[in-house]
């Protein structure tokens, strides 16, 4: 049997399914096995062929991808990379897919004639070797989160505690003003297993970076507002970081933490143009380090990659806490590991 990593691509088109195939089919760690052009034939293949990953389409004849999805991972669990289109509506489907069970998903812009065709191509890569090499921990998660999902709906009013992921050994009579929370492959239900454990009267402001594009993080923060009993909003320029409230970054920018007398402020801005992500993580951290410093603290999880760690080992340096999600609960363990590797964790942390 093939030691490499069998992919079966499903999607009605036959442009999609040719620029997936030409952007995975020259990593020598990966084989495509099958292909399929609806959601139907899709569920079939991955019955009959059994491979490691699926990627699959939404919007397809026959059977549609939530319900291909849905049927893949109630008989045969099988990580799922979704490919998604860049609207509200594709937005807000996907995110019912990562709840249904789906690992990740990459936006229809990628395609063979992207300017970013090599980095998208590479991350494309990446995410399909990170994600085969933790299927079994992944498949693990998903029957967890699914007795979890039983029964599950908006848990505003319901009585809550402090997730373990929040919780960090600091210095007695210590204060924090803000905590601040980085992640990005598997964030979505990471995020929303933190943030829907936290009271409505939690006592500081909290502010993110999700990797996400930008109608992504306006629904995401739509949703986890109507599971949550804090506030959760994509964050606004200008705008006071207030207790109780979440503040997602918009997807096309970069959240700063800046003082504004005794307030602490969000900023958006396009600037700086040239980290690996917009919005960054460590753009984010950096600008904490700098408005608020030892009166915060960092919170790092599952995510593909280093982003974070520059700006936490900043936060760090002001006398910041700095919490690391563990690997075991992780989607994908990279930027976690690398600030635990870097010495950075004072707490490494399940969520």
């Amino acid at each position: 049997m093939s030691d490499k990593i069998r992919v079966l691509i499903v999607d009605d088109s036959a442009f999609m399914r040719k620029a997936i195939q030409m952007m995975l089919k020259d990593d020598p760690l990966i084989e495509i096995v099958g292909f399929a052009s609806n959601g139907k034939e899709g569920v079939e293949k991955a019955f009959e062929l059994k491979p490691d990953l699926v990627t699959m389409d939404i919007e397809m004849p026959l059977l549609d991808g939530l319900t291909a999805l849905r049927m893949i991972m109630e008989k045969q669990p099988t990580p799922v990379i979704m490919v998604s289109s860049l609207t509200s509506e594709g937005a807000q489907i996907t995110l019912d897919a990562l709840d249904l069970g789906a690992v990740d998903f990459i936006a229809k812009q990628m395609s063979l004639v992207s300017l970013d065709m090599v980095k998208i191509k590479a991350d494309l890569q990446a995410k399909v070797r990170h994600i085969h090499g933790r299927r079994h921990t992944l498949m693990a998660q998903y029957a967890l989160r699914k007795g979890h999902r039983i029964g599950r709906t908006s848990i505003r009013g319901a009585q809550t505690s402090q997730p373990a992921m929040l919780h960090t050994p600091r210095k007695k009579h210590k204060v924090v003003r803000i905590v601040s929370i980085g992640t990005s492959t598997g964030g979505p239900p990471a995020l929303q297993a933190v943030l829907t454990a936290l009271p409505r009267n939690f006592p500081v402001g909290i502010v993110v970076v999700q990797h996400m594009p930008p109608m992504f993080t306006k629904s995401l923060s739509e949703r986890l507002n109507n599971l949550c009993q804090i506030t959760v909003k994509e964050a606004e320029d200008g705008e006071q970081i207030n207790p109780g409230t979440a503040y997602i970054a918009p997807g096309d920018k970069h959240l700063l933490v800046r003082k504004n007398l005794s307030k602490n402020v969000a900023q958006l801005s396009e600037k700086p143009t040239d980290t690996p992500h917009k919005p960054s993580v460590d753009v984010l951290m950096n600008s904490v380090a700098d408005a608020i410093g030892q009166v915060s603290l960092g919170v790092i999880m599952t995510g593909m990659g280093v982003d974070g760690l520059q700006g936490l080992r900043a936060m760090k340096g002001k006398g910041a806490d700095i919490i690391a999600q563990n690997e075991e609960s992780c989607i994908v363990y990279g930027m976690p590991r690398a600030v635990i590797e870097a010495g950075i964790a004072d707490t490494i942390a399940p969520l």
